[in-house]
């Protein structure tokens, strides 16, 4: 789940958090499998270049920055966590989004990325990854699904997670670091 920050040097974008859940799985009819050679794979111990170059492409226009911010080595133990899932969508054998999935609180799911390459967005590929994700998030035991957005994510991550299911479990003030903190020499 995001974390609320107080403003401060580094964080000077304001931004307001809003929490979704999802206390059952879905009941929606199965969304039809866009006509392209697709494939999901999960990345188990990605590289870190790799899963920070989905990061950084995938999250750039959306001052997507925590994660640049930690230690490689913490970053790593996050994402080689077994409990931790990184799936990648592929279209035609290119990299095309990612979602990362999260089962470490027991019996409480957390998709805590979802995204795709800006080169992919408005194509239909959205709507059918999230659906797959979503699925994949409902496992025994598991009895709530969580994710979070906020106001400096793409202007149509809101409405389509409640479309999926979520609903607003609440709404919060927060900063974020802007790119420009963590760009590549």
């Amino acid at each position: 789940m995001a974390e609320v920050f107080e403003k401060d040097n580094a964080r000077k974008l304001d931004t307001v958090i809003t929490f979704l859940e999802m206390t059952a799985p879905p009941t929606r009819p199965a969304r039809a499998t866009p006509l392209r050679k697709l494939a999901i794979l999960r990345a188990e111990k990605p590289p870190l270049s790799f899963y920070l170059w989905l990061y950084r492409t995938i999250g750039q226009e959306w001052n997507w920055t925590d994660r640049l911010a930690m230690e490689p080595d913490d970053l790593k133990a996050v994402i080689h966590d077994p409990k931790v899932e990184i799936y990648v969508l592929y279209v035609a054998g290119v990299p095309a989004g990612f979602a990362e999935l999260d089962f470490r609180r027991g019996n409480i799911s957390e998709l805590c990325l979802f995204g795709l390459l800006p080169e992919f967005i408005g194509q239909g590929l959205g709507g059918y990854f999230l659906d797959w994700v979503i699925d994949s998030l409902w496992r025994p035991g598991i009895e709530k699904a969580i994710v979070d957005t906020n106001t400096r994510d793409h202007p149509r991550a809101l409405a389509m997670y409640q479309r999926a299911g979520f609903e607003v479990a609440g709404r919060e003030d927060s900063w974020l670091v802007p790119n420009e903190a963590f760009a590549e020499d």
